[in-house]
Parts: C-alpha cells; sequence; structure tokens
C-alpha cells in the first residue's frame, strides 16, 4: 500500500506541475524525497538508499558532461552561423511542391548534426513555420514535419543526449548503439520520405518569404566556414573519435568563426558559451537567441535526480512485483510489444522522456536477460520506443512543448509520421535484426 501511494503522489505531483506551469524540477526532486522515504519505511537505511541512488546516478555523469558540451554547441552554432547557414540555404532550394519534404529533411538534418531536437524546433522550426504561414501550406503538416526530423537526430545523432543516456542506463557501446540505431532507421526514413513527398504535392507553398532571407543575410555573414563545426560534429564520430573529443572540435571551431568571421569581442563570445546567443538584430532575436551552459542546467537536474530515485527503486526491489508481471506479459506480447507499452504508460502518466528511459530499463532489463536477449537489443527497443513515442503524447513535455514553441495544438501529432513509421516497421522486421537470442553481456549487480 506504502508503494502505490507513494507512486499515486508522485504521478499526482508530475500532473500538477504539467497543468500549472511549474517547473517539472521539483515534481521530480519531490519524488526523489517519497522513494527515499519509502525505503527509509522498508528498513533500509539512508547510508544505504545514497549507496543505491548513486550506483545508478554515476552513469549518467558522461550525460551530464555532454549536456555542458550541447549548451556551448547549441550556442556557438547560432553565433558563428552555422544554424544560419543551414536555414539560408535550405530556403533556397523550396521549391512549391518540395516545402514539406525540406522542412523534414533540413530538421532532420540539423537535429542530427546537433543532437538537440529542442534546439532545432527553436531554430530552424520557427523559421519554417513562419514560411508556412505566409506561404499558405497547413500549419499541422508543416509541424508534423518539423517534429518528425527533430526527434530524428535526438533518437541516433552521436551528439544527443537521449542516446548517451540510453547508453548509460543500459551499460552499452554509444556507437554500437547508433549503428543498430541507423540500421533500424533506414527503412523508416524510407517510408517517411515517401509520405512527405505524396504531403507535400499536396500541400505546395505558394510563395517563399524573401524577408526572411534578407534578415538572415544582414544578421550573419553566411560563410562557408560557418559549415566546419556541423562537419567536424558528423565526421569526425564516423572515424571512431570520442564523441566529446568530436563535441569539444565543434565548440573551438564554431568561437574561432565566432571571432574571426562574424567578427564577435572575446567577453561577448565568453557570455555568449554561459548565458546563450542574443543576436544584435532584433528581428532575429526571436529565432535565433538561445542556447549557453546556463540552458541545460534543467535537463541536467533532471536526469540525474531522475537516475538518483531509479538507484533506489531498483536497489529497494519496489519494482520486482511489476517486472514478474512484465515477464508473463513478454511470454504473449514479446519483448518488443511489451516494451512499447511500457514506454507507452511511463510516457502517459509520468510525462518526461528521461524517465522513460529510466524506468523501462529498470523494470524489463532482468526480463530481457532471462529470455536471452542482448543489454544492446534492450537499449534499441528504448531507442525505438521510449525516446520516440513519448513526443507522440500531447501531454508529455517532449510533445506539449515543442507544440508550443511552433504555436500549434495535438491535432498536428498525426502528421509526425517517424514518431509512428519507426517502431510500427522495427516491430515487423526485428526478427531480421535480431534473428536469434543472445545472452546479456553484462548480468546487472543485485
Amino acid at each position: 500500500m506504502s508503494t502505490l501511494i507513494a507512486f499515486a503522489l508522485f504521478i499526482a505531483a508530475m500532473l500538477t506541475s504539467l497543468v500549472t506551469g511549474i517547473n517539472m524540477i521539483f515534481a521530480i526532486l519531490f519524488g526523489l524525497v517519497l522513494f527515499t522515504l519509502l525505503g527509509l519505511h522498508r528498513g533500509f537505511t539512508l547510508r544505504r538508499l545514497w549507496t543505491m541512488a548513486w550506483a545508478q546516478g554515476k552513469k549518467v555523469l558522461i550525460v551530464l558532461r555532454i549536456f555542458l558540451f550541447i549548451g556551448a554547441i547549441t550556442a556557438l552554432w547560432r553565433s558563428c552561423g552555422t544554424i544560419a547557414f543551414f536555414i539560408y540555404y535550405g530556403i533556397r532550394v523550396i521549391t512549391p511542391p518540395v516545402f514539406i519534404l525540406v522542412a523534414f529533411l533540413l530538421t532532420a538534418l540539423i537535429s542530427f548534426a546537433l543532437g538537440t531536437s529542442f534546439g532545432v524546433i527553436s531554430t530552424a522550426g520557427i523559421i519554417l513555420m513562419a514560411l508556412a504561414r505566409s506561404g499558405g501550406v497547413s500549419e499541422l503538416v508543416t509541424a508534423g514535419a518539423i517534429l518528425s526530423g527533430a526527434y530524428f537526430g535526438d533518437r541516433c545523432s552521436p551528439a544527443s543526449s537521449s542516446a548517451s543516456l540510453v547508453a548509460a542506463v543500459t551499460e552499452t557501446e554509444l556507437y554500437a548503439n547508433l549503428h543498430a540505431m541507423l540500421k533500424t532507421g533506414a527503412l523508416p526514413l524510407f517510408v517517411t520520405l515517401a509520405i512527405y513527398t505524396v504531403l507535400s504535392v499536396r500541400h505546395p507553398i505558394v510563395a517563399v518569404d524573401e524577408e526572411m532571407l534578407r534578415a538572415l543575410a544582414s544578421a550573419f555573414r553566411i560563410s562557408i566556414w560557418a559549415l566546419l563545426p556541423a562537419v567536424l560534429m558528423l565526421l569526425l564520430p564516423l572515424f571512431k573519435v570520442p564523441i566529446r573529443h568530436a563535441m569539444g572540435w565543434s565548440v573551438v571551431s564554431a568561437l574561432l568563426i565566432t571571432l574571426l568571421v562574424q567578427h564577435m569581442g572575446c567577453w561577448e563570445a565568453a557570455k555568449t558559451i554561459v548565458l546563450g546567443y542574443t543576436p544584435a538584430d532584433s528581428q532575429m532575436a526571436h529565432i535565433v537567441s538561445g542556447g549557453g551552459l546556463i540552458s541545460m542546467w534543467k535537463p541536467a537536474v533532471i536526469v540525474f535526480t531522475t537516475s538518483l530515485y531509479a538507484g533506489i527503486l531498483e536497489g529497494t526491489g519496489i519494482l520486482l512485483p511489476l517486472q514478474e508481471q512484465l515477464e508473463k506479459l513478454a511470454g504473449k506480447w514479446g519483448l518488443f510489444g511489451t516494451m512499447t507499452a511500457v514506454s507507452l504508460l511511463c510516457g502517459t502518466v509520468l510525462c518526461n522522456q528521461t524517465i522513460v528511459v529510466m524506468l523501462s530499463e529498470q523494470m524489463l532489463s532482468d526480463v530481457y536477460g532471462k529470455k536471452g536477449a542482448s543489454r544492446e537489443e534492450l537499449a534499441i527497443d528504448i531507442e525505438n520506443t521510449g525516446i520516440l513515442l513519448s513526443a507522440a503524447i500531447p501531454w508529455n513535455i517532449a510533445c506539449s512543448i515543442p507544440l508550443a514553441m511552433l504555436g500549434v495544438g495535438p491535432a498536428a501529432i498525426p502528421y509526425a509520421v517517424l514518431l509512428f513509421v519507426t517502431p510500427l516497421c522495427y516491430g515487423l522486421t526485428k526478427k531480421h535484426f535480431y534473428p536469434s537470442r543472445r545472452p546479456a553481456q553484462k548480468e546487472r549487480t543485485a
């Protein structure tokens, strides 16, 4: 009964945060207090509970370091003109019959390079929505294409914090996961491109607002050098350069371009890294402002705190009764069907992508092990369900915040084709990717 009360209070706190707009960090911290008290009630000492919490918390330290790089990159790619370059030339190639397709491809490319869905939506997404409104294109279809493109990179980019988080909690190798995600994502991408090609023809743009292009050209020096930070980010991981090193080189190159090409002062550049970028041109301020180390403190606190109470839930065995029921369900629905159900339940009730990743691993890791599935299979199943399906739940922050940025409602979600096609295609073809069961590479500690 005490467990049910604790979870009920935590869910109530999450829903209250979502409805009232109170920062979700408070609900997450409240959850940590609740599960700590639950552990004390079950007879564990505070010292023992901290040991459990830290065992899981230290796994995500690598993700917190990635957050610092993302904060610097999202600011400097703005200030050096990388984002402006992608948007400027992306808009240049738009012709009436391909607008929706270009919207998807442009946001997918930037999200793969940048690794953050919110960063893409708050820059390229806003501009593309402005073009759609001025050009007479359906806002819902455009927003769906942007959402699909943004989560393409959030799922499989080397710079994605979500990909790093999944690798950390499942104790798998990031690059091996990325290779599998690209492999399992090929068919969904092909299907998505075909659907957006049809939607592009059915929803052509009347005209492209040239004023937007002129504003970008006047606010930035649109130079080929602006591509260098993105090229380094995309190519270095292909040569097995650790992602932190690739991100570091991207930061250095973007800083040099900011100083030498965009002619920003050293002090202003330093402030940009910490506080984010704000252009001098007020017309561009609402489009390309943002980023910086300070922008990452909230997601960092959420991820770290979530990992702490995930460690408590695991160490105290609170989830064991549920795991037994999930093992039975896996016997009927299969591992991927069970993972899909758990992801949807966690994403619907707890409204947070990070919690979905943590709890999916907690509840199903042993089930996968008993069924002879590898840790890599567990990681890819989480990527192909929880990461994407969270963005298809209207009240989940992975969906509600992007829709608010784009200025549309939940009616745009059905047009976010990639979010649905990926788990569907993977579920139908999974036997091709994992034709036989393999023993887990690493047993979970008790």
